[in-house]
């Protein structure tokens, strides 16, 4: 894998039109053909669909990773719980192999998607907002589309000869891959080929034949019925409310939340970040750096990730749906999938200016106010 990175916008740009020169075929050694427009003809490419909060894109056959900032191949395999040498060498390169931020990898075996993707990812954007950062909605991991081809790279292809091959632009191939501005691949590397786009096309008008005429549209019948008159507008709102069922006393129907469903605090400190649904769906405890974290309540480790930002998450699993999550932690002591009871300590806090605990109770995806869960 190529190292380079352009200095300057301009430079790059330059190195692309030259590639470019120097790999696309214009078909002009026939000056019968004349100049070729093979190239506009080419099909319109679909966007690449969306990852999930880990940066996996999961097709029916397959999964890819979209790296991030910083990310090393050896980084993303711990992220996704994967093999960093068989990752490397499925994909042609070494372990510690720095990525781009937008580089795509082949996954040599799938990795787990569902439930706890959605709560990490919802998690994730609550503390976003805690941050003060912009939240995003939880993206689909993968596509209602067909699969995209795959193709791996031999020795001597270039990327646009891999696009005139499918009849893609190089310019999809390379988003979809997140190649460099060099357009630049590697003997082995493993490509998605993009998908055509669905474009909408409206029904064609009827064509008539010349001297025809045009068709004219029926005249009304005296044999067809008018419609009936609409009510009056009062009379239609009265009739909807006689209609209407009388609604339910909710009152009667309020339940006490039981007593296992209350949790110990996580740690000892005073409440400097309140709950604020939509803004802050947590609290944020005041805590020394290394502070341990405890348990709320007994349960599973149900997720254990960072968000975008390198905030380390968990996420134990409780009876009754419930769900606490803990951010601004390190040193965590649980890992995936493992039993945890209450008051167990399965972190640590981080340092922070100042340092505290976020902390969320949530009730299957929606979050709910932890105090009053805490006793």
């Amino acid at each position: 894998m190529a190292n380079t990175r352009p200095v300057l916008a301009l430079s790059g740009a330059v190195l692309l039109g030259l590639t470019a020169c120097g790999d696309f075929d214009f078909d002009m050694r026939n000056a019968s053909n004349g100049f070729s427009t093979a190239d506009a003809a080419r099909q319109a490419s679909a966007d690449r669909p969306r990852a999930d909060a880990r940066g996996v894109i999961s097709y029916p056959d397959y999964q890819v990773v979209v790296a991030r900032g910083g990310d090393t191949v050896q980084t993303v395999a711990q992220r996704l719980g994967q093999n960093p040498v068989e990752l490397a060498r499925y994909n042609a390169l070494t372990p510690d192999t720095a990525l781009r931020a937008g580089e795509v990898l082949a996954l040599p075996s799938k990795v787990a998607t569902g439930g706890d993707i959605a709560v990490t990812t919802l998690a994730e954007n609550a503390i976003n907002r805690a941050e003060g950062g912009v939240s995003t909605p939880a993206p689909a991991a993968g596509s209602d589309g067909p699969q995209p081809t795959r193709h791996r790279v031999e020795r001597g292809e270039t990327a646009f000869q891999i696009a005139r091959l499918y009849n893609v632009s190089p310019r999809a191939l390379a988003d979809w891959n997140g190649l460099n501005p060099e357009m630049e691949v590697r003997e082995g590397q493993v490509l998605m080929i993009p998908v055509a786009a669905q474009l909408d096309r409206a029904a064609p008008e009827p064509v008539t034949q010349p001297g025809s005429g045009t068709p004219t549209p029926p005249p009304p019948s005296a044999s067809t019925p008018m419609p009936e008159p609409a009510p009056p507008a009062d009379m239609a709102a009265q009739a909807a409310e006689e209609a209407r069922p009388p609604s339910p006393d909710l009152a009667q129907e309020r339940t006490e939340t039981p007593a296992a469903t209350s949790f110990a605090m996580p740690v000892d400190g005073r409440i400097i970040r309140a709950y604020a649904p939509g803004r802050n769906d947590g609290i944020g405890i005041a805590a020394s750096a290394g502070t341990s974290v405890r348990a709320a309540q007994a349960g599973s480790v149900a997720a254990v990730t960072k968000t975008t930002t390198g905030v380390n998450i968990l996420v134990l699993s409780h009876a009754n749906n419930l769900l606490t999550v803990y951010a601004n932690i390190d040193t965590l002591a649980v890992e995936k999938g493992a039993r945890v009871s209450r008051g167990q300590s399965i972190a640590k806090v981080a340092a922070g200016d100042p340092s505290f605990l976020h902390f969320e109770v949530r009730n299957g995806q929606e979050s709910v106010d932890p105090m009053k869960y805490l006793n």
